[in-house]
C-alpha cells in the first residue's frame, strides 16, 4: 500500500486518466473527488459490503416464502379479465 500526505487541492495520479483530489479535511474526515473515465467504476466499500449482505440475507429466506409472496399477489392482483379499464386523458 502506497501511503501519501496531501494538502487541500493537490491531487494524486493513477495512470494516464485518473485524477484524486483533496477538496478538504475537516476533523477525521477528507473529501475528495474522483476524475476517472465513465467505464471506471467507482465504489464505497462499505456500501458494496451492505449490498452483498442484503444478497446473503435474502438468499436465506423462509422456507415458505415463495407461497407467502404468490398468496400477497394473487390477493391484490385483478384476474386479466376483469382489469378496469383505462380512463384519463389519451397519450400524446
Amino acid at each position: 500500500m502506497l501511503v501519501l500526505t496531501r494538502k487541500s487541492g493537490e491531487q494524486i495520479l493513477i495512470g494516464d486518466d485518473i485524477v484524486i483530489t483533496v477538496l478538504d479535511s475537516r476533523g477525521d474526515g477528507v473529501r475528495i473527488g474522483i476524475d476517472a473515465p465513465r467505464g471506471v467504476k467507482i465504489q464505497r466499500q462499505e456500501v458494496l459490503r451492505a449490498v452483498e449482505e442484503a444478497n446473503v440475507a435474502a438468499s436465506a429466506a423462509a422456507p415458505d416464502a415463495e407461497e407467502r409472496i404468490k398468496a400477497l399477489l394473487a390477493g391484490r392482483m385483478l384476474p386479466p379479465e376483469t382489469d378496469p379499464p383505462v380512463t384519463g386523458p389519451p397519450a400524446s
